[in-house]
Order: structure tokens, then C-alpha cells, then sequence
């Protein structure tokens, strides 16, 4: 097994992971909605995006949409749209925002 194999294996689950996690913010039919939802929709497109290129044996392109599909969900949730877990490995927001505000304050 190659260094990308687990490293792929590893951001496929948290990407299926975190789509299950994450849920729509925003109040119904708003824009704020909408965008929430382009953000579900791309990482569920990367998503199967990932899941064709491992399929393929092209774990480099599987890996990268993964990461892609990932970040969606993660700046969905930074800037409220989606309503995601705070605690736990599924998403940066959480502790270590709170400890970089933190930093800020203190200076």
C-alpha cells in the first residue's frame, strides 16, 4: 500500500462523514438558503467525483476531490450556513477557532 492509499481512504470518510453531520442553517427558501445548499450540493459532487477517480485507480485526483468536497462543507459552516458539529475531528470550526479569537484578544 502506497502513502496516498490511507490518506485517500482516510479524507473519503470524513467528507461522507461530515455530509451526514452537517445540516442546512439558513432559514428556508432564502438566498442564505439556496447558498447553503450549492455548498452541499458541490461536496456531494466531489464526493462522487472522488469516488469515480478511485475507481479509476487515480488516487491523486481522489484524494484532491475529497479535500475539495471538504472544504465546501467547512466554508459553509465558517460563515453560518450550515449548522455542523463543533467538537470532534469533522470540522475546523469549533476549538481551535475559538483558541485562534483568543490569540486575537489577547494580543
Amino acid at each position: 500500500m502506497t502513502e496516498i492509499e490511507p490518506k485517500t481512504d482516510q479524507y473519503e470518510d470524513l467528507l461522507s462523514e461530515a455530509l451526514d453531520a452537517a445540516e442546512i442553517a439558513a432559514p428556508p427558501d432564502t438566498p442564505l438558503a439556496a447558498a447553503a445548499s450549492d455548498c452541499e450540493e458541490m461536496a456531494r459532487s466531489y464526493l462522487e467525483d472522488g469516488r469515480h477517480f478511485r475507481a479509476e485507480d487515480d488516487l491523486v485526483n481522489a484524494l484532491a476531490a475529497f479535500s475539495y468536497g471538504h472544504a465546501w462543507l467547512d466554508a459553509g459552516a465558517r460563515v453560518g450556513l450550515l449548522d455542523v458539529p463543533r467538537e470532534g475531528h469533522l470540522f475546523t470550526i469549533g476549538a481551535r477557532t475559538d483558541t485562534r479569537s483568543k490569540r486575537a484578544r489577547d494580543g
